[in-house]
């Protein structure tokens, strides 16, 4: 039995064998950076082991308490709904497992870090800053307060970071697809355009952004945030906020 909550990272899966490689070593890197802490990963689709079975392990086990932290960029569909539907029905089943969910991951200025140093490794210099302007293309949601974040994410990086613009883009549900992003902005005179995508592992949908950033011929396309340090180190302050909150007494975010 650990003498911490166990962090249970909460992944969609994917048919796609990239996602579940990334997402293991994003969670390799978060147990690097904490040694000790137990560090589990569940999905909720496609790939093994689901939620509930680890959930049932850990408590066959001997845990206590989990905290259960979706890996998703905005608070949509699957942190309002899904997730919390599953860790309801598991903790109906698991009483003695004290099982709490801790918030999404976006946004943060960690994250912002993240696509900076993407971006600089698809070959982006300091200099650049003020003739590029940044796609910032995410998975779409169609939930609209989802969609206002990426919105906000997008002008608070332009103001922060001296991109000369910078816009948001989806892969689905929402619009302005990437390669419409791209050429909007060549349309506008902007003289270099990088694409950043605004999701953690490679699938259907990132392949769709990348698919779009050819099309439109951006200049550069940066790669997925995959295992980058600032998202490690942005599970362990979610972890470490919700490990926070129950101790302080704070039941919003108890599954009961």
């Amino acid at each position: 039995m650990s003498a911490r909550p166990t962090l249970l990272v909460i992944a969609h899966g994917s048919r796609d064998p990239r996602h579940a490689a990334t997402v293991a070593a994003l969670c390799a890197r978060v147990r690097s950076l904490r040694p000790g802490l137990r560090v589990e990963v569940g999905h909720l689709d496609f790939n093994a082991p689901r939620v509930p079975r680890v959930l049932e392990r850990l408590a066959a086990e001997g845990e206590q308490e989990v905290v259960a932290l979706p890996l998703l960029l905005t608070r949509a569909f699957h942190a309002k709904s899904d997730i919390p539907a599953v860790l309801r029905e598991a903790a109906a089943r698991l009483p003695l497992l004290n099982i709490r969910q801790a918030e999404v991951l976006g946004p943060s200025t960690l994250l912002t870090a993240a696509l900076e140093r993407r971006l600089a490794e698809a070959g982006l210099r300091p200099g650049d800053r003020r003739s590029t302007g940044v796609v910032l293309a995410s998975a779409g949601s169609s939930d609209p307060e989802a969609i206002a974040v990426i919105a906000e994410i997008a002008r608070e990086w332009r103001r922060t970071a001296g991109w000369c613009a910078v816009r948001p883009a989806f892969a689905s549900a929402s619009l302005p697809r990437t390669a419409d992003a791209v050429r909007a902005l060549r349309a506008e005179g902007v003289a270099r355009v990088a694409v950043a995508p605004y999701v953690i592992a490679p699938g259907f949908l990132p392949d769709r952004i990348a698919a779009g950033a050819r099309e439109a011929r951006a200049d550069v396309l940066a790669p997925v945030l995959g295992d980058a340090p600032e998202l490690a180190r942005l599970l362990l302050r979610r972890y470490d906020q919700s490990v926070v909150a129950g101790t302080r007494g704070d039941l919003s975010s108890l599954i009961a």
